[in-house]
């Protein structure tokens, strides 16, 4: 939005007219350095097998990879790339005060017998190009599974 070349109003008025710091018109940002891009390869790499590894796991790996590096390198080069560890975080399950409950249909039901009660279950797989979906159907009696599917 700034015209270096307007002849009648400077740079310093045109980021004063846009309320912006003239350093920040200035500001060329500085490439991410091939140490850097080669650890967060492995990172990512990493993080697709386990996913539930933190900053500090992830530190002890690339250590044993031999990378010298630290946690604080560690954490911010996952956090440019956008990874967290996967773990229950707290107070999930607190309900939202508006929200129906509705009854537990099961809680006195005796399940004795084959196509009584069935469940469903999904979960994702990670893959180098976002993810899959697995779906199974499962009788809650036998524990079979009775179909399932994977979808992109």
């Amino acid at each position: 939005m700034i015209d270096p070349s307007h002849s009648a109003l400077g740079i310093a008025g045109q980021c004063r007219l846009l309320n912006v710091s003239r350093s920040s018109f200035y500001y060329k940002e500085k490439p991410i350095k091939p140490e850097d891009l080669e650890l967060m390869r492995l990172i990512d790499e990493q993080y697709l097998k386990t996913p539930c590894w933190g900053s500090r796991s992830m530190r002890n790996h690339l250590r044993r990879l031999g990378c010298k590096v630290n946690l604080k390198r560690v954490q911010r080069l996952m956090r440019i790339i956008g990874l967290e560890a996967i773990y229950p975080k707290p107070r999930t399950s607190r309900p939202h005060p508006e929200h129906k409950v509705y009854p537990y249909l099961l809680r006195n039901l005796t399940i004795d017998h084959p196509n009584q009660v069935w469940a469903a279950d999904i979960t994702y797989i990670p893959m180098s190009r976002g993810f899959m979906y697995l779906v199974a159907v499962m009788d809650w009696h036998s524990r079979k599974v009775l179909s399932w599917r994977v979808v992109q």
